[in-house]
């Protein structure tokens, strides 16, 4: 390998080209260790990917494509796909793209993928003019996030840059620690005291750590000490945000400990699980155990016992990203960021404790 010699300039895009000249090989070498062809040295390809890594470059599969794709195009992405808190969002933004005459991609970004690089990977195989984050985190350094040359928009996701000027991205959401602090304190003020948290992995800088920190606040206001056997993480085996993780983490808990009066998902999805399981292991709900949820879904209201919840403006939020997209793109507006009040939605599945 020939070194460093030769690399683009700051701010110039490195091709295929420049890794085949820092790597000291052909075109046609690179080529091959980027499509795992078996004709190439081990050592040759893996240095080559690890100099792929080091400077960011991005395999443009599609470039033959590009001529076709049409310029006028959106990006969606979604962390949590399956999780139906989205399914209300997604179909007013494709409403408004289509009325528009845009083009929509939409993108299932994994957890356990970095959403940033999803995007960057997709400015480069389409002709895109602007992307919408939905869910997630944004523990990005400025410096990644500036790599985005196209506007974007952070809706209903955890952590906002801070880093980065509020001048160079959009974001609405929620203020999701104070509302899990709420929800919390509507629980205490049922007479509950052993209350458990279907939370996040403490690693993840989601909307998940923000409503557990709510709850973490909640309590200590309340002069209770948090309980570690009572703040239950989602499965990372299990899907995260779906039925399965609340029924399989509730079932855990109620295995372990006798002596829980209330349960607050940090979604509805896990809440519906977490209900089920109660009810598989003979518990009444909310006689025995109350349950609350978070989000606001359908699926929730119509759920029996309906779910008490927080309801976010889920339409609301979506709209106003979708709008101002198009705003920021036709340079009509400026970037803007909004908070947003969500709504205690008190249903059947919570009710005053048991007196002991």
């Amino acid at each position: 390998m020939s070194g460093d010699a030769n690399i683009p300039g700051e701010g110039n895009e490195i091709t295929i080209k420049d890794i085949a000249r820092i790597c000291g090989v052909g075109v046609s070498t690179v080529s091959r260790a980027i499509n795992n062809h078996p004709d190439i040295n081990p050592s040759t390809k893996k240095a080559i990917m690890d100099t792929i890594a080091q400077y960011g470059y991005i395999p443009n599969n599609s470039a033959r494509n590009l001529k076709r794709t049409d310029a006028k195009c959106i990006a969606i992405l979604v962390k949590g796909l399956t999780n139906p808190f989205f399914a209300g969002m997604l179909r007013i933004v494709e409403e408004e793209v289509e009325r528009r005459r845009y083009s929509l991609v939409l993108r299932h970004v994994e957890y356990s993928q970095d959403e940033v690089e999803v995007a960057l990977e997709l400015i480069k195989e389409k002709r895109l003019r602007g992307i919408i984050f939905l869910g997630g985190h944004f523990e990005h350094s400025a410096d990644k996030l500036s790599k985005i040359t196209i506007p974007f928009i952070i809706a209903t996701a955890g952590c906002i840059p801070g880093s980065m000027s509020r001048n160079l991205y959009s974001s609405f959401t929620v203020d999701d620690e104070k509302e899990g602090y709420l929800m919390t304190k509507y629980l205490l003020g049922q007479g509950h005291k052993k209350i458990a948290i279907l939370a996040a992995e403490d690693s993840n800088e989601s909307v998940g750590r923000l409503r557990l920190s709510g709850y973490m606040r909640a309590l200590k206001e309340s002069g209770i000490e948090a309980d570690d056997e009572l703040i239950c993480p989602m499965k990372d085996d299990i899907e995260y945000y779906s039925m399965e993780n609340g029924y399989v983490v509730a079932e855990e808990l109620l295995k372990k400990r006798k002596d829980v009066t209330a349960i607050f998902a940090i979604s509805d999805v896990l809440a519906i699980g977490a209900c089920r399981a109660i009810k598989d292991m003979g518990k009444r709900i909310p006689q025995d155990i109350a349950v609350a949820g978070y989000d606001g879904i359908d699926m929730g209201k119509y759920y029996s016992p309906s779910i008490t919840t927080i309801k976010q403006p889920v339409d609301e939020i979506a709209r106003d990203s979708i709008l101002l997209l198009f705003d920021i793109i036709s340079g009509r507006q400026e970037h803007q960021h909004k908070v947003y009040d969500a709504k205690l939605l008190i249903r059947e599945s919570t009710s005053l404790a048991e007196a002991e």
